[in-house]
């Protein structure tokens, strides 16, 4: 570690602020398609539980279904000594481990199964429409928990992950690309999180 890595470390641990528990990354399948971009990704999660994360939450955003078979295979190859949940839209199931990855299994498409799956419950009587509530939703949803950090590589375009529980989410935006992305810019990420006042909507 260089001593500008050191330094961040150091900041970063004697902070009187409170370090993010759930973690978001969003990154790209043509980010995955670069050599060492797995090996990075396995420090990635070393890095956010060394600093204080409980959870971790990847989104890799995919453009070309055909990949997503690859991408799969070469996840769960990981080194981590967490558990792992994939998750993708023909393996549709609630992750509640330490580190959860969602392949091509946006916002937009777990907000619609959930709605799906209230419908179906209401159609069959076994749900009345006046006990809908934001909890109801919140049950049915493959990735339950809110993030407290969203961290989007590669500039600043939003995407559609979690858009239901990252709606207080700190976002954090940089231009750095998954394959140039390192430790330190994970501790900038930290650094700039712990300098926000989060107002919950307030």
């Amino acid at each position: 570690m260089g001593l500008y890595d050191q330094y961040l470390s150091f900041r970063i641990r004697h902070l009187q602020e409170a370090t993010p528990l759930h973690v978001v990354l969003v990154i790209t399948e043509s980010d995955l398609l670069i050599n060492q971009s797995y090996s990075t990704l396995e420090q990635f999660f070393r890095w956010a539980f060394d600093y204080g994360a409980e959870a971790v939450s990847v989104y890799v955003s995919v453009l070309d279904s055909a990949i997503i078979p690859t991408l799969d295979r070469e996840l769960y190859r990981i080194q981590t000594p967490h558990e792992i949940t994939i998750c993708k839209p023909s393996h549709f199931s609630r992750a509640e481990t330490p580190i959860r990855i969602g392949i091509g299994l946006g916002g937009k498409y777990e907000f619609l199964e959930a709605v799906k799956s209230i419908c179906t419950d209401v159609s069959s009587g076994l749900l009345s429409t006046k006990k809908i509530s934001k909890t109801t939703i919140e049950e049915r949803l493959v990735f339950p928990a809110e993030p407290d950090l969203v961290i989007k590589t590669g500039g600043e375009r939003l995407s559609d992950f979690m858009i239901w529980q990252s709606v207080y989410s700190e976002l954090y935006f940089t231009d750095i690309n998954w394959r140039d992305f390192r430790k330190r810019d994970y501790l900038r990420a930290l650094r700039d999180y712990a300098s926000r006042k989060r107002r919950f909507g307030n």
